[in-house]
Protein backbone atom coordinates (compact mmCIF):
# COMPACT_ATOMS: atom_id res chain seq x y z
CA UNK A 1 0.00 0.00 0.00
CA UNK A 2 3.16 2.48 0.71
CA UNK A 3 4.35 1.66 -2.69
CA UNK A 4 0.84 3.53 -3.70
CA UNK A 5 1.35 6.55 -1.68
CA UNK A 6 4.48 7.03 -3.35
CA UNK A 7 3.74 6.73 -6.49
CA UNK A 8 0.45 9.48 -5.42
CA UNK A 9 2.99 11.58 -4.06
CA UNK A 10 5.54 11.43 -7.21
CA UNK A 11 2.50 12.23 -9.66
CA UNK A 12 1.60 14.79 -7.68
CA UNK A 13 4.84 16.40 -6.86
CA UNK A 14 7.14 16.11 -9.95
CA UNK A 15 4.01 16.08 -12.65
CA UNK A 16 1.57 18.19 -11.15
CA UNK A 17 -1.60 15.73 -11.00
CA UNK A 18 -3.92 16.00 -8.58
CA UNK A 19 -4.40 13.45 -5.89
CA UNK A 20 -7.99 12.10 -7.40
CA UNK A 21 -6.69 12.47 -11.00
CA UNK A 22 -3.92 9.69 -9.86
CA UNK A 23 -5.94 7.80 -8.11
CA UNK A 24 -8.71 7.56 -10.35
CA UNK A 25 -5.85 6.33 -13.13
CA UNK A 26 -5.99 2.88 -13.92
CA UNK A 27 -3.26 0.57 -12.40
CA UNK A 28 -1.30 0.03 -15.76
CA UNK A 29 -1.88 3.43 -17.20
CA UNK A 30 -0.59 4.81 -13.49
CA UNK A 31 2.48 2.84 -13.73
CA UNK A 32 3.20 3.97 -17.19
CA UNK A 33 3.05 7.44 -16.31
CA UNK A 34 5.57 6.95 -13.00
CA UNK A 35 8.38 4.85 -15.66
CA UNK A 36 7.68 7.54 -18.12
CA UNK A 37 8.00 10.79 -15.90
CA UNK A 38 11.08 8.95 -14.06
CA UNK A 39 12.28 8.65 -17.86
CA UNK A 40 11.52 12.59 -18.60
CA UNK A 41 13.58 13.74 -15.26
CA UNK A 42 16.46 11.44 -15.94
CA UNK A 43 16.71 12.60 -19.38
CA UNK A 44 16.63 16.32 -18.72
CA UNK A 45 19.49 16.17 -15.64
CA UNK A 46 21.35 14.35 -18.12
CA UNK A 47 20.90 16.96 -20.65
CA UNK A 48 21.58 19.58 -18.14
CA UNK A 49 24.65 17.73 -16.91
CA UNK A 50 25.72 17.89 -20.63
CA UNK A 51 25.34 21.45 -21.35
CA UNK A 52 27.33 22.16 -18.09
CA UNK A 53 30.08 20.34 -19.01
CA UNK A 54 29.80 21.67 -22.74
CA UNK A 55 32.92 23.38 -23.31
CA UNK A 56 33.90 26.75 -21.85
CA UNK A 57 32.43 28.74 -19.14
CA UNK A 58 29.00 28.17 -19.64
CA UNK A 59 28.36 31.63 -21.40
CA UNK A 60 27.56 32.09 -24.93
CA UNK A 61 28.96 35.44 -26.60
CA UNK A 62 26.08 37.75 -28.33
CA UNK A 63 26.86 38.01 -32.80
CA UNK A 64 24.61 39.27 -35.18
CA UNK A 65 23.53 35.78 -35.39
CA UNK A 66 22.35 35.03 -32.19
CA UNK A 67 21.65 38.30 -30.67
CA UNK A 68 18.00 39.08 -29.72
CA UNK A 69 16.18 41.82 -32.34
CA UNK A 70 14.66 44.70 -30.87
CA UNK A 71 11.06 45.44 -31.94
CA UNK A 72 9.93 47.17 -34.55
CA UNK A 73 7.75 49.85 -32.68
CA UNK A 74 10.54 49.98 -30.40
CA UNK A 75 13.17 50.71 -33.30
CA UNK A 76 10.50 53.55 -34.60
CA UNK A 77 9.90 55.24 -31.11
CA UNK A 78 13.72 55.41 -30.62
CA UNK A 79 14.20 56.83 -34.62
CA UNK A 80 11.42 59.44 -33.63
CA UNK A 81 13.43 60.70 -30.56
CA UNK A 82 16.66 61.02 -32.63
CA UNK A 83 15.29 63.30 -35.50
Amino acid sequence: MENIYEQFFFLKYSGGWSLTEAYNLPVGLRNWFVKRLLKQIKDENEAIERASKGGGNGSQELSSFNQPRMPNELEEVIKRRKS
